[in-house]
């Protein structure tokens, strides 16, 4: 099944989106399997791309007029193609530089491959920054992860809270801005105060890893 997707960057009446409706009609896409946005390519808010890639199921073919009315960017762009090739879609672009890229041409799995390939070395770029990241703020005595929230008035209100038996340890941990694991490092779930805990309300510094105030 063909899934079509068109874009104009304008809403004022100065572009119009039945060229690109009328190339897709060419090749067989039905008229009610076409999605349409009126915005820059540069906003994240498309209501008809995202319902269109909503719409998307293993075996379809997404067709586009040109690339640029796909993607945001080259970024967005493979991290888009990438989904594409996990979910078993097609793509096909009927114009500009992107059209040699048709899923049921053995060229087209071959550009639709490189753009894989390109995903899949966005991935790995990401993958090595972040473990440089990391491996940089253990240097310097830090470890990854978000901070724990914690203090001794919210320990004292985490302890009244827990000590009633109708309440839930995740409940109270989403009151208070913090995870169950943090509140868990300080407090038993009958609201017990544990050594983490007692350290905090004898004024003993903050026992737990990456505490902020």
């Amino acid at each position: 099944m063909l899934v079509g997707y068109i874009r104009v960057s304008k809403s004022d009446g100065r572009q119009t989106l039945t060229p690109q409706r009328d190339a897709l009609l060419a090749v067989g896409v039905e008229p009610d399997r076409i999605y349409d946005d009126l915005a820059s390519g540069r906003h994240d808010d498309r209501p008809g791309l995202a319902a269109c890639l909503k719409a998307l199921q293993p075996g379809n073919t997404l067709v586009v007029w040109k690339l640029d009315r796909l993607g945001r960017n080259l970024k967005h762009l493979v991290t888009l193609v990438d989904t594409f090739t996990s979910r078993g879609v097609g793509l096909k672009v009927l114009a500009g530089a992107g059209a040699e890229i048709d899923t049921t041409t053995a060229n087209g799995r071959l550009f639709f491959g490189i753009f894989a390939a390109l995903a899949e070395f966005e991935r790995e770029l990401i993958a090595e920054r972040t473990r440089a990241g990391l491996a940089a703020a253990r240097a310097r005595g830090r470890r990854g992860g978000r901070p724990r929230k914690m203090d001794r008035s919210t320990l004292m209100m985490a302890m009244t809270a827990l000590a009633d038996p109708q309440a839930r340890a995740a409940e109270v941990a989403r009151r208070l801005g913090m995870t169950t694991t943090t509140l868990y490092a300080y407090v038993n779930g009958d609201g017990t105060v544990k050594a983490a805990g007692k350290a905090l309300l004898d004024g003993v510094g903050h026992p737990v890893a990456g505490w902020v105030p």
